[in-house]
C-alpha cells in the first residue's frame, strides 16, 4: 500500500511562483528564437515578462500569508513549521498537522480547510 505524500500549502505556492519564473525565463528565450518576425519575438517577451511579474505577485501575497500562519512545532520532527488552515503538512517531514480538535484522529484531506466544508459539519452539528 503506498504512502501519500503530502506538501504544506505555502510550499505548494512559493513552487508554482517558481515555476511561472522558469517559465516566463523559457517563454522569452523562445522569444529570441523568433527574432525574425518582430511582432512574435514582442509577444512572447511581452507574455515572459507578465509572467514573471505575476510570479512577484504571487511571491509578495504567499510572504503576507506566511506572516499570519501559525507557528508550530511538528511532533515528528521537532523543527518549526507554519500552519494555513485547519490541517496542512509540515514542510520538513510532510506530517499532516491539524490544530482542530474535532479533526484529530480523522483522515487528512485538505477538503477540510474549504469554507463549504466547514458549513456543512455546522449543518451536521445542530
Amino acid at each position: 500500500m503506498a504512502q501519500l505524500v503530502y506538501s504544506s500549502k505555502i510550499n505548494k505556492i512559493r513552487s508554482f511562483a517558481l515555476i511561472l519564473i522558469f517559465a516566463g525565463i523559457g517563454i522569452m528565450y523562445l522569444g529570441i528564437m523568433a527574432k525574425k518576425i518582430e511582432w512574435l519575438m514582442l509577444l512572447l517577451f511581452l507574455i515572459g515578462v507578465l509572467c514573471i511579474v505575476f510570479s512577484t505577485v504571487v511571491y509578495l501575497w504567499i510572504g503576507t500569508l506566511s506572516l499570519r500562519a501559525v507557528p508550530v512545532v511538528c511532533p515528528s520532527c521537532q523543527q518549526p513549521t507554519k500552519m494555513l488552515g485547519r490541517v496542512d503538512a509540515c514542510m520538513h517531514c510532510k506530517q499532516p498537522l491539524t490544530l482542530d480538535k474535532a479533526l484529530e484522529g480523522k483522515e487528512f484531506d485538505e477538503k477540510y480547510n474549504s469554507k463549504r466544508q466547514q458549513k456543512a459539519e455546522k449543518m451536521n452539528e445542530k
